[in-house]
Protein backbone atom coordinates (compact mmCIF):
# COMPACT_ATOMS: atom_id res chain seq x y z
CA UNK A 1 0.00 0.00 0.00
CA UNK A 2 1.46 3.31 -1.06
CA UNK A 3 1.58 6.14 1.20
CA UNK A 4 0.15 9.46 1.08
CA UNK A 5 2.14 12.28 1.54
CA UNK A 6 0.18 13.54 4.84
CA UNK A 7 1.27 9.92 6.45
CA UNK A 8 4.62 9.95 5.11
CA UNK A 9 5.16 13.61 6.86
CA UNK A 10 3.12 12.14 10.42
CA UNK A 11 5.79 9.30 10.55
CA UNK A 12 8.86 11.71 9.51
CA UNK A 13 7.31 13.85 12.31
CA UNK A 14 7.46 10.93 15.05
CA UNK A 15 10.68 10.15 13.74
CA UNK A 16 12.07 13.68 14.35
CA UNK A 17 10.35 13.67 17.68
CA UNK A 18 11.67 10.32 18.80
CA UNK A 19 15.18 10.94 17.75
CA UNK A 20 15.03 14.71 19.88
CA UNK A 21 13.65 12.50 22.82
CA UNK A 22 16.03 10.29 22.51
CA UNK A 23 18.93 13.28 22.79
CA UNK A 24 17.19 14.61 25.58
CA UNK A 25 17.05 11.01 27.43
CA UNK A 26 20.61 10.38 27.21
CA UNK A 27 21.45 14.24 28.37
CA UNK A 28 19.28 13.81 31.30
CA UNK A 29 20.63 9.77 32.07
CA UNK A 30 24.15 11.37 32.51
CA UNK A 31 23.34 14.63 34.45
CA UNK A 32 21.43 12.39 36.74
CA UNK A 33 23.89 9.46 37.18
CA UNK A 34 26.70 12.16 37.96
CA UNK A 35 24.80 14.61 40.09
CA UNK A 36 22.92 11.83 41.91
CA UNK A 37 26.77 10.45 43.20
CA UNK A 38 28.43 13.09 43.52
CA UNK A 39 26.01 16.24 44.54
CA UNK A 40 26.23 14.91 48.45
CA UNK A 41 29.88 15.09 48.19
CA UNK A 42 30.47 18.59 47.01
CA UNK A 43 31.01 20.86 49.82
CA UNK A 44 32.62 24.16 50.70
CA UNK A 45 35.48 23.27 51.80
CA UNK A 46 35.81 20.79 48.79
CA UNK A 47 35.81 23.72 46.10
CA UNK A 48 37.99 26.27 48.04
CA UNK A 49 40.07 23.81 50.09
CA UNK A 50 43.92 22.55 49.00
CA UNK A 51 44.70 18.92 47.52
CA UNK A 52 47.17 16.38 48.23
CA UNK A 53 47.73 13.25 47.23
CA UNK A 54 48.27 11.74 50.97
CA UNK A 55 45.98 12.67 53.23
CA UNK A 56 42.75 14.13 53.64
CA UNK A 57 42.65 16.97 51.80
CA UNK A 58 40.68 16.68 48.79
CA UNK A 59 39.80 20.13 47.33
CA UNK A 60 39.51 21.51 43.94
CA UNK A 61 40.05 25.27 44.45
CA UNK A 62 43.75 25.18 42.89
CA UNK A 63 42.36 23.30 40.30
CA UNK A 64 39.54 25.70 39.32
CA UNK A 65 41.99 28.90 39.30
CA UNK A 66 44.49 26.70 36.92
CA UNK A 67 40.98 25.56 34.80
CA UNK A 68 40.02 29.52 34.70
CA UNK A 69 43.32 30.96 33.41
CA UNK A 70 43.67 28.05 30.68
CA UNK A 71 40.49 29.52 29.73
CA UNK A 72 40.97 33.12 29.58
CA UNK A 73 44.62 33.09 27.91
CA UNK A 74 42.98 30.65 25.40
CA UNK A 75 40.59 32.89 24.32
CA UNK A 76 42.47 35.89 24.64
CA UNK A 77 44.78 34.58 22.44
CA UNK A 78 42.69 32.67 19.84
CA UNK A 79 39.37 35.02 19.68
CA UNK A 80 41.01 37.90 18.07
CA UNK A 81 43.01 35.16 15.61
CA UNK A 82 39.50 33.54 14.98
CA UNK A 83 37.65 36.82 14.48
CA UNK A 84 39.87 38.78 12.12
CA UNK A 85 39.82 35.68 10.20
CA UNK A 86 36.46 35.23 9.94
CA UNK A 87 36.05 38.68 9.07
CA UNK A 88 38.72 38.96 6.32
CA UNK A 89 36.69 35.38 4.53
CA UNK A 90 33.14 37.35 4.60
CA UNK A 91 34.53 40.99 3.81
CA UNK A 92 37.88 41.06 2.47
CA UNK A 93 38.58 37.95 0.63
CA UNK A 94 37.41 36.92 -3.34
CA UNK A 95 35.42 34.13 -2.98
CA UNK A 96 36.98 31.02 -4.95
CA UNK A 97 40.77 32.61 -4.75
CA UNK A 98 43.66 30.13 -4.14
CA UNK A 99 44.24 32.18 -0.85
CA UNK A 100 40.35 31.43 0.27
CA UNK A 101 41.05 27.93 -1.00
CA UNK A 102 44.17 27.47 1.37
CA UNK A 103 43.23 28.95 4.18
CA UNK A 104 39.68 26.84 4.38
CA UNK A 105 41.54 23.92 3.64
CA UNK A 106 43.87 24.96 6.85
CA UNK A 107 40.87 25.70 8.96
CA UNK A 108 39.20 22.08 8.09
CA UNK A 109 42.61 20.27 8.58
CA UNK A 110 42.94 22.59 12.62
CA UNK A 111 39.10 20.85 12.79
CA UNK A 112 40.06 17.19 12.20
CA UNK A 113 42.87 16.74 13.55
CA UNK A 114 42.65 15.04 17.33
CA UNK A 115 43.13 16.38 20.32
CA UNK A 116 45.86 14.32 21.80
CA UNK A 117 48.13 15.23 18.25
CA UNK A 118 47.84 19.04 20.20
CA UNK A 119 49.11 18.03 23.19
CA UNK A 120 51.87 16.07 21.71
CA UNK A 121 52.60 19.19 19.22
CA UNK A 122 52.42 21.40 21.93
CA UNK A 123 55.00 18.65 24.32
CA UNK A 124 57.17 19.04 21.40
CA UNK A 125 57.16 22.74 20.11
CA UNK A 126 56.03 25.26 23.11
CA UNK A 127 57.50 22.64 26.06
CA UNK A 128 60.43 21.65 24.86
CA UNK A 129 61.51 23.75 21.27
CA UNK A 130 60.38 27.00 22.82
CA UNK A 131 61.60 26.02 26.39
CA UNK A 132 58.65 26.73 28.27
CA UNK A 133 58.12 24.21 30.24
CA UNK A 134 55.05 22.52 31.62
CA UNK A 135 53.01 25.53 32.37
CA UNK A 136 49.50 27.50 32.17
CA UNK A 137 51.24 29.25 28.91
CA UNK A 138 52.28 26.22 27.12
CA UNK A 139 49.17 24.87 27.77
CA UNK A 140 46.70 27.79 26.64
CA UNK A 141 48.84 27.94 22.89
CA UNK A 142 48.09 24.45 22.60
CA UNK A 143 44.15 24.71 23.15
CA UNK A 144 44.02 28.31 21.27
CA UNK A 145 44.81 26.33 17.67
CA UNK A 146 42.47 23.70 19.05
CA UNK A 147 39.31 26.31 19.08
CA UNK A 148 40.31 28.18 16.13
CA UNK A 149 38.92 26.23 14.09
CA UNK A 150 35.43 26.52 16.31
CA UNK A 151 35.83 30.38 16.74
CA UNK A 152 36.71 30.87 12.77
CA UNK A 153 33.52 28.75 11.47
CA UNK A 154 31.02 30.05 13.81
CA UNK A 155 31.94 33.80 13.96
CA UNK A 156 31.97 33.20 9.67
CA UNK A 157 28.35 32.29 10.18
CA UNK A 158 27.23 34.54 12.04
CA UNK A 159 28.59 37.70 9.57
CA UNK A 160 27.42 35.69 6.86
CA UNK A 161 23.75 36.06 8.49
CA UNK A 162 24.05 39.98 8.70
CA UNK A 163 21.81 40.87 5.86
CA UNK A 164 23.25 42.70 2.95
CA UNK A 165 21.50 45.84 3.16
CA UNK A 166 23.56 46.76 6.28
CA UNK A 167 26.51 47.28 4.07
CA UNK A 168 24.49 48.61 1.36
CA UNK A 169 23.38 51.75 3.36
CA UNK A 170 26.51 52.03 5.33
CA UNK A 171 28.66 52.71 1.97
CA UNK A 172 25.35 54.56 0.41
CA UNK A 173 25.85 57.17 3.09
CA UNK A 174 29.36 57.68 2.73
CA UNK A 175 31.21 55.31 5.22
CA UNK A 176 34.43 53.11 4.78
CA UNK A 177 34.41 49.42 4.55
CA UNK A 178 36.25 49.08 8.27
CA UNK A 179 33.74 51.50 10.08
CA UNK A 180 30.65 49.58 8.52
CA UNK A 181 31.88 46.30 9.59
CA UNK A 182 33.05 47.88 13.05
CA UNK A 183 29.99 49.86 13.41
CA UNK A 184 27.23 48.19 11.59
CA UNK A 185 28.07 44.32 11.39
CA UNK A 186 30.25 43.30 14.06
CA UNK A 187 27.16 44.33 16.58
CA UNK A 188 24.59 42.89 14.65
CA UNK A 189 26.59 39.50 14.78
CA UNK A 190 27.53 39.77 18.29
CA UNK A 191 24.91 36.94 18.91
CA UNK A 192 26.61 34.74 17.23
CA UNK A 193 30.32 35.49 17.96
CA UNK A 194 29.46 35.61 21.78
CA UNK A 195 27.77 32.05 21.17
CA UNK A 196 30.92 30.82 19.73
CA UNK A 197 33.55 32.04 22.60
CA UNK A 198 31.57 30.31 25.09
CA UNK A 199 30.98 27.29 23.22
CA UNK A 200 35.06 27.08 22.77
CA UNK A 201 34.84 27.98 26.49
CA UNK A 202 33.49 24.29 27.32
CA UNK A 203 35.71 23.08 24.57
CA UNK A 204 38.97 24.37 26.65
CA UNK A 205 37.25 23.09 29.91
CA UNK A 206 36.22 19.63 28.65
CA UNK A 207 40.08 18.87 27.54
CA UNK A 208 42.35 17.06 29.14
CA UNK A 209 44.94 14.93 26.25
CA UNK A 210 46.17 18.29 25.61
CA UNK A 211 46.37 19.86 28.29
CA UNK A 212 48.18 16.99 30.35
CA UNK A 213 50.88 17.01 27.87
CA UNK A 214 51.50 20.80 27.77
CA UNK A 215 50.10 22.02 31.11
CA UNK A 216 51.13 19.58 33.33
CA UNK A 217 49.60 18.21 36.85
CA UNK A 218 50.97 20.13 39.48
CA UNK A 219 48.04 20.62 42.10
CA UNK A 220 49.45 24.57 43.28
CA UNK A 221 47.57 27.80 42.51
CA UNK A 222 49.90 28.69 39.25
CA UNK A 223 51.47 32.56 40.36
CA UNK A 224 52.09 33.11 36.77
CA UNK A 225 51.56 31.70 33.28
CA UNK A 226 55.02 30.16 33.19
CA UNK A 227 53.91 27.64 36.21
CA UNK A 228 52.35 24.45 35.67
CA UNK A 229 48.53 23.65 37.22
CA UNK A 230 46.00 21.11 37.20
CA UNK A 231 42.70 21.60 35.42
CA UNK A 232 39.67 19.95 36.52
CA UNK A 233 39.64 17.47 33.76
CA UNK A 234 43.03 16.39 33.91
CA UNK A 235 42.33 16.23 37.93
CA UNK A 236 39.75 14.32 37.30
CA UNK A 237 41.64 12.04 34.70
CA UNK A 238 43.88 10.99 37.94
CA UNK A 239 41.62 10.74 39.99
CA UNK A 240 40.02 7.79 38.10
CA UNK A 241 43.25 6.17 37.83
CA UNK A 242 43.02 5.36 41.62
CA UNK A 243 39.74 4.63 42.13
CA UNK A 244 40.90 1.78 44.83
CA UNK A 245 38.52 3.34 47.70
CA UNK A 246 34.78 4.39 47.94
CA UNK A 247 36.35 7.41 49.13
CA UNK A 248 37.79 8.21 45.74
CA UNK A 249 35.22 7.08 44.34
CA UNK A 250 32.82 10.36 46.03
CA UNK A 251 35.81 12.44 44.94
CA UNK A 252 35.73 11.74 41.23
CA UNK A 253 31.78 12.11 41.12
CA UNK A 254 32.23 15.33 42.99
CA UNK A 255 34.55 16.68 40.95
CA UNK A 256 32.57 15.60 37.80
CA UNK A 257 29.50 17.28 39.59
CA UNK A 258 31.41 20.50 39.66
CA UNK A 259 32.29 20.03 35.88
CA UNK A 260 28.95 19.24 34.95
CA UNK A 261 27.68 22.54 36.59
CA UNK A 262 30.10 24.45 35.23
CA UNK A 263 29.29 23.67 31.28
CA UNK A 264 25.39 23.59 32.27
CA UNK A 265 26.49 27.25 33.22
CA UNK A 266 28.19 28.27 30.22
CA UNK A 267 25.24 26.60 27.90
CA UNK A 268 22.28 28.90 29.90
CA UNK A 269 24.91 31.91 29.80
CA UNK A 270 25.15 31.50 25.67
CA UNK A 271 21.22 31.68 25.57
CA UNK A 272 20.85 34.44 27.90
CA UNK A 273 23.67 36.64 26.48
CA UNK A 274 22.81 36.08 22.84
CA UNK A 275 19.30 37.10 23.79
CA UNK A 276 20.15 40.27 25.16
CA UNK A 277 22.37 41.07 22.22
CA UNK A 278 19.53 40.66 19.96
CA UNK A 279 17.22 42.62 21.73
CA UNK A 280 19.83 45.44 21.54
CA UNK A 281 20.77 44.92 17.81
CA UNK A 282 16.76 45.26 17.17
Amino acid sequence: MRLTRDNQDKILLVAIWGAAATTIMFLLWVVWHILSNGLAHVTWDFITGAYTRIGEASGIWAMIVSTVYMVLLSLAIAAPIGIMTAIYLTEYAKPGSSVVKMIRFCIESLAGIPSIVYGLFGMTFFVTTLGLGFSILSGSLTLAMLILPVLIRTTEEALLAVPLSYREGGYALGASKIYTIWRLILPSAMPGIVTSVILSTGRVIGESAPVFLTAGMVTQIPESVLESGRTLTVHLYKLTQELFTQYEWDQAYATATVLIVLVLVLNMATKVIASKFNKASH
